[in-house]
C-alpha cells in the first residue's frame, strides 16, 4: 500500500498530455460519490492538458468544460418515479439489453455488468484514441477484456460495497434478507475483478485495509490519494447562518447512510429546542424514511429536498448552523469535507475514513446511537463559541488538506505508472 502525499501540491503542465477514458456506470451528480468524483476529477484533468472523455450510463453526470460526455444509456430500470419497470418491447436493442431486464426480474443488480459489457463494445473499436482507461468503481467483468485489447487501466474504489451489504443484510429482516442478498450478487463479481485489475486508487486509509481485507486486493496495488472539494462553491458566506438549521447530505433509504439514527436524534432534540433538518436527498415515497418521519411526529420539522443545483447546494450548506454525517460506514465522505470547507460545524460518526478525514474539526459520536448524536446536537445548538471553534478548525484542515488540482496530479502520475508497467511487460517502450 502507498499513500500518495498531496498536501500543498500545485498543479503544474503533464509530461505530455495523456488520452483518458473515464468510465463510471451511474454518474448522480449531487448525491453520491461517484458522480461527484467524476466531475471535479475530469475537469482537472482537462485543466492539466489532458483529453479526456467520460463514459457513463444514466443517470448521467453535469460535467464542466474540458472533458467530453459520452452516454452509453441502460435502460434506466430503476429510474424515479417508476423503478423496476418493465421496458416496452420497442426499448430492447441488443443481448445487452436483455440481460439487463433478466438479471433485475431475477431480483439481482445488473447495472455494472451491463454498463461494463456495453463500455467495452464502445472502446474495442477506438483501442488508437486512448492512452490509459480508469474504472470509476465498476468493477465487473467487461473491465477484463480492457488487457486483451491493449489497453492499460487504473481502478477506482471508493470503498467496497460489501460493507454496504453487511450493513443490510444485518438490518433485514425475513424474506428481505433474502431479497438482498441476491441485490448483492454483483459484489463477488467486483471483488473478483478488484483481485485481476490494474492499480486500485482510494481516498483514505481506512478504505484501503476494507479493500485489501473484504476484496482481498494486494496491499501493493492499493494508492491512497485523498480526495478535494471545490473551494469555488463550498466556502463560507457572509449572509448569517439560519438559528436551528441542520443539514444533512445523503441518499435518504439507504441504511448505511444513517438517516434513521439522525431522525430520532432531531426528534429528541426538537422537544426542547427549536431546530429543523433538512436532508439532501429524496426518499421513495411510502418508504422507511418516510414511514420512520410520520412514526415520530416530526412534521414540518424535517423536510427533503433534491434536485437543486451546485450553487443552491452550496449556498444552503454554508447556511446551516450545524451539519451531520450520521454514516455507519464511510470511504471518504465528500460531503463531510464540502461541510467543513463551507465552514458549518460538523457532527460525524467515528466509522470508516470519517475520523481520518475530519481529524479535530468535528464531533465524532457512535455510529447508530441516537442519543449521543442528540447530545452533540444540543451541545452545537447551544454553544457558539463551539461551533465557532470547529468551524475555524474545519476551514483549516481543508485549507492544508484537501485541494482537486493536487488530486488530479496525483492520479495521472498513477496514469503513466500503469501505463508504464503496460509497456513493460509487453516488452515496448511507453507511448
Amino acid at each position: 500500500m502507498s499513500a500518495v502525499p498531496i498536501q500543498g501540491v500545485a498543479p503544474g503542465p503533464p509530461d505530455h498530455p495523456l488520452r483518458i477514458a473515464l468510465l463510471s456506470y451511474r454518474s448522480k451528480p449531487h448525491c453520491g460519490g461517484q458522480g461527484i468524483y467524476l466531475r471535479h476529477l475530469s475537469r482537472e484533468l482537462a485543466a492539466l492538458g489532458h483529453h479526456v472523455e467520460v463514459f457513463s450510463g444514466q443517470p448521467y453526470p453535469e460535467l464542466e468544460p474540458g472533458p467530453v460526455l459520452r452516454t452509453l444509456p441502460s435502460l434506466d430500470l430503476y429510474r424515479e418515479p417508476d423503478p423496476f419497470r418493465t421496458p416496452k418491447p420497442s426499448e430492447y436493442r441488443d443481448w445487452i439489453d436483455a440481460l439487463e431486464v433478466a438479471a433485475m426480474w431475477t431480483g439481482a443488480f445488473p447495472e455494472p455488468l451491463t454498463f461494463s459489457l456495453r463500455a467495452l463494445r464502445a472502446l474495442r473499436t477506438r483501442t488508437a484514441d486512448f492512452d490509459i482507461i480508469h474504472d470509476n468503481q465498476v468493477l465487473a467483468y467487461g473491465m477484463l477484456g480492457f488487457a486483451r485489447l491493449g489497453l492499460p487501466l487504473v481502478t477506482s474504489i471508493h470503498h467496497p460495497i460489501s460493507v454496504d451489504r453487511r450493513i443490510e443484510l444485518a438490518a433485514a429482516r425475513g424474506l428481505s434478507r433474502l431479497s438482498k442478498w441476491r441485490w448483492y450478487g454483483f459484489v463477488r463479481m467486483q471483488g473478483r475483478v478488484a483481485r485481476r485489475v490494474g492499480p486500485v486508487l482510494t481516498g483514505s486509509e481506512s478504505s484501503c485495509e476494507d479493500i485489501c481485507r473484504d476484496f482481498r486486493v494486494a496491499r501493493s496495488s492499493v494508492h491512497v490519494i485523498p480526495l478535494g472539494v471545490d473551494t469555488r462553491l463550498f466556502h463560507p458566506r457572509q449572509a448569517p447562518r439560519v438559528p436551528g438549521r441542520i443539514v444533512a447530505v445523503a441518499s435518504a433509504d439507504s441504511p448505511v447512510k444513517g438517516i434513521s439514527t439522525l431522525l430520532r436524534a432531531v426528534a429528541k432534540v426538537t422537544t426542547e429546542r427549536n431546530v429543523e433538518l433538512t436532508v439532501v436527498g429524496k426518499p421513495a415515497s411510502g418508504g422507511p424514511t418516510e414511514r420512520l418521519v410520520a412514526e415520530l411526529a416530526l412534521g414540518d420539522r424535517v423536510r427533503f429536498v433534491s434536485g437543486i443545483s451546485d450553487t443552491e447546494l452550496a449556498e444552503f450548506i454554508a447556511s446551516a448552523e450545524i451539519a451531520v454525517v450520521p454514516s455507519l460506514y464511510e470511504g471518504f465522505s465528500l460531503p463531510a469535507v464540502e461541510h467543513m470547507a463551507s465552514g458549518t460545524p460538523l457532527i460525524a460518526s467515528r466509522t470508516g475514513a470519517l475520523p481520518e478525514v475530519t481529524g479535530d474539526a468535528a464531533l465524532l459520536v457512535t455510529p447508530g446511537d441516537a442519543e449521543e448524536l442528540a447530545v452533540a446536537l444540543r451541545l452545537l445548538h447551544d454553544s457558539a463559541t463551539e461551533r465557532e471553534r470547529l468551524s475555524a478548525l474545519a476551514l483549516r484542515r481543508v485549507q492544508e488538506r484537501f485541494a482537486w488540482p493536487a488530486v488530479a496530479r496525483a492520479t495521472a502520475d498513477q496514469y503513466r505508472r500503469a501505463i508504464e508497467a503496460a509497456a513493460a511487460r509487453r516488452g515496448a517502450a511507453p507511448c
